[in-house]
């Protein structure tokens, strides 16, 4: 029997944190834009507030359905029982604290990115100076970056668990699935090609 771990999404998933180096710039140069007219504290809450706080409200309220992927979730009432099992993990008091960690996490990060701006001023300099609509791109980019900061977090957890702790779990109700989870994109039976295939035998 193939371990959880062997599930496919889970490391597609892990590695939406290669796109950081993509979010986290464009986050930067949108917050070199224009001239500041508002106090610092009150731009970087107005950037946590649209890159944060939906998030972490989502992922305590009702954490991301994890078998999605651009645009597409696998319909709850195909999920094989592994994966029912592997949601267990995710609307979880530790998956809680651990949103709550990367929100924390994020705004530092934030600080940092505007500590840097100096650095990007030649470039935002070739970009309209609207300080408003740059920090709302701001924030949207910082938005991504923090969804794909979350998700990986969420499933990290998953990761580490104990094959004998796996094997223990109930899984979950298609009804508590629907009602626990949020649950984003057009619902399809299948989002990832088979990767298992007949086993051809001689006699």
């Amino acid at each position: 029997m193939s371990s959880f771990r062997s599930e496919p999404i889970l490391w597609i998933h892990v590695a939406g944190l290669a796109t950081l180096p993509i979010f986290l710039p464009l986050c930067l140069l949108f917050l070199a834009v224009g001239d500041r007219s508002l106090p610092i504290w009150l731009e970087l809450f107005v950037v946590a507030a649209i890159g944060v706080i939906p998030l972490l409200w989502m992922q305590l309220r009702r954490p991301f359905y994890i078998f999605a992927l651009l645009g597409v979730a696998k319909k709850p009432e195909t999920l094989s029982e592994p994966q029912r099992k592997i949601l267990c993990l995710v609307n979880t008091k530790l998956n809680r604290l651990l949103a709550v960690f990367g929100a924390v996490l994020s705004v530092a990060i934030l600080g940092l990115l505007y500590q840097a701006t100096p650095l990007v001023a030649n470039i935002a300099g070739l970009l309209p100076q609207w300080r408003g609509l740059a920090l709302l791109f701001a924030g949207l980019f910082f938005l991504a970056s923090n969804l794909f900061l979350q998700i990986p977090l969420s499933v990290a957890r998953i990761l580490v668990t104990k094959e004998t702790e796996f094997a223990t779990l109930e899984p979950l109700s298609l009804e508590k699935i629907k009602q626990d989870f949020t649950i984003l994109g057009v619902r399809v039976n299948q989002i990832l090609p088979q990767l298992t295939g007949k086993v051809k035998t001689e006699e």
